[in-house]
C-alpha cells in the first residue's frame, strides 16, 4: 500500500486500483470537486509520475485512450488546478510522492498485458441524470435524451431555434473545448445528417460560453454523453520475439539483480515476454513474485 495525503487531496495505491479523492479545503478547483472521488484500476493507467517544482511539484497521471470518457472527451485540454488526475504536492511531501509514484510505475510494468484499447469504458464516467449551464444555454442528460434550453445570452439564431431535444441515438459525438483567447468555449453534439461546421456561438446544437474558462461542469455532461455512445475501437498487432533468445536473457538478469532501479526494469522485460508469449502464465507468476520480494527487500 502507498498513499499520500496533502491539502489539494489524496491518493492511495493497493496494487489493483489508485483511488483519488479531491480535497476539502476552498483552494481545490470546483470541477475537481464535482468530479469527486474516483477509483482509477491498474489497466486504465498509462503512465504516472512526481513532476518538480520550486515549491514541491505534482503527481500527474495518464491514462490510456478508451479508458475514462472524462480524459477522452477532455483531449488533454483539462489542465492545471482544474485535472483531476493532477495532485500538488507541497515541499516536504515531495518524497512520498516519488515513492507513490514508483510503486505504481513497478506494478504498471508487470501488469500491462496489452496496449489495444478496451472493449468497455474501465472508468464508468459522471453519473445521469445531469446538467450544466453555461454562457448562452443549460444542458440537460438522462442517459437516454439531450435537452438544450438557450438563456438571455444566447444569439438571435439559438433564440429563434428554440429549444432542442434530441434521442442519444441520433448523437454520431460530442465535442468539448474550454475558453481559450478570444474563442469560445463549446459542448457541441454531432447529429446524424447535420453539418456542425457554423460557429459555437451560432450553432443551435451547441452550449457557447466566453467569461468561464471551463464552462462549469460541462465537460461531465460531455464526458456522461461519450460514455454512453457506441464504441469503435482497432486491434494492433502484439510484437514477436525470439522465445529461445529471450527466455536465456531473463534467467542471466534475474540472477544479476542488484539494486532497486534494476528491479524495476527487469518488471518491465518481465511483463514483455509474458505478452509475447514466451512464458507461460505459471512461470510469469512466480518469477513476478521474486522480483517483488526482492523490491521489497532493498
Amino acid at each position: 500500500m502507498a498513499e499520500i495525503f496533502v491539502p489539494d487531496g489524496s491518493w492511495t495505491f493497493d496494487g489493483e486500483t489508485l483511488r483519488i479523492v479531491p480535497g476539502g479545503d476552498k483552494s481545490v478547483h470546483e470541477l475537481r470537486r464535482l468530479v469527486g472521488e474516483l477509483t482509477v484500476p491498474l489497466a486504465a493507467i498509462s503512465s504516472v509520475s512526481f513532476e518538480p517544482a520550486r515549491k514541491g511539484g505534482n503527481l500527474q497521471l495518464r491514462l490510456r485512450p478508451g479508458t475514462d470518457p472524462l480524459t477522452d472527451v477532455a483531449a488533454g485540454r483539462l489542465t492545471g488546478p482544474a485535472d483531476p488526475y493532477r495532485l500538488a504536492i507541497p515541499k516536504d511531501r515531495t518524497g512520498a510522492a516519488s515513492y507513490l509514484a514508483d510503486e505504481v510505475r513497478a506494478y504498471l510494468s508487470v501488469e500491462r498485458t496489452t496496449e489495444t484499447p478496451p472493449e468497455g469504458f474501465l472508468l464508468s464516467g459522471p453519473a445521469v441524470p445531469i446538467s450544466a449551464t453555461a454562457g448562452d444555454g443549460t444542458v440537460n442528460f438522462d442517459g437516454h435524451t439531450i435537452w438544450l434550453d438557450w438563456t438571455g445570452f444566447a444569439k438571435t439564431a439559438k433564440q429563434a431555434a428554440g429549444s432542442r431535444t434530441f434521442p442519444l441515438r441520433e448523437v454520431t459525438g460530442v465535442e468539448w473545448a474550454p475558453q481559450s483567447g478570444m474563442g469560445y468555449g463549446r459542448l457541441r453534439f454531432h447529429l446524424n445528417g447535420t453539418a456542425s461546421a457554423k460557429a459555437p456561438e451560432e450553432d443551435p446544437n451547441c452550449v457557447s460560453w466566453g467569461v468561464q474558462r471551463y464552462g462549469g461542469s460541462t465537460i461531465l455532461v460531455a464526458a456522461a454523453v461519450h460514455a454512453r455512445l457506441p464504441r469503435r475501437t482497432a486491434v494492433a498487432p502484439a510484437p514477436t520475439l525470439d522465445p529461445k533468445d529471450e527466455r536465456e536473457k531473463l534467467l542471466r538478469r534475474v540472477a544479476e539483480l542488484e539494486n532497486h532501479d534494476a528491479v524495476l526494469r527487469r518488471l518491465g522485460e518481465l511483463g514483455e515476454l509474458r505478452r509475447s508469449g514466451v512464458l507461460t502464465e505459471d512461470e510469469f507468476t512466480y518469477a513476478k513474485q521474486a522480483l517483488l520480494a526482492r523490491l521489497n527487500e532493498e
